[in-house]
């Protein structure tokens, strides 16, 4: 995984197929689902992440000249 958005979902489309193998046994398809439920919840953080980020971006694009974002935000450079 090269840590995009595209990466992720086709990490999480290859887990969906990974569920719906009709080969797996009730063992295996129990590690699955676990599996699954670990990968979903580090998706859905993954996205809130990229979601922040978009509104930081816009919220820098509406600051007036001189304004400087909250350091927390990251977007002052790292300074």
């Amino acid at each position: 995984m090269k840590n995009t958005l595209a990466d992720l979902s086709n990490h999480l489309f290859a887990q969906l197929e990974r569920l719906s193998d009709e080969a797996l046994d009730p063992e295996a398809l129990a590690q699955e689902i676990r599996r699954a439920g670990v990968i979903d919840r580090i998706a859905a953080q993954v996205i809130s992440v990229g979601a922040l980020a978009v509104s930081a971006s816009r919220l820098q694009g509406e600051m007036h000249p001189g304004q400087t974002p909250p350091r927390l935000l990251g977007l002052d450079g790292g300074q």
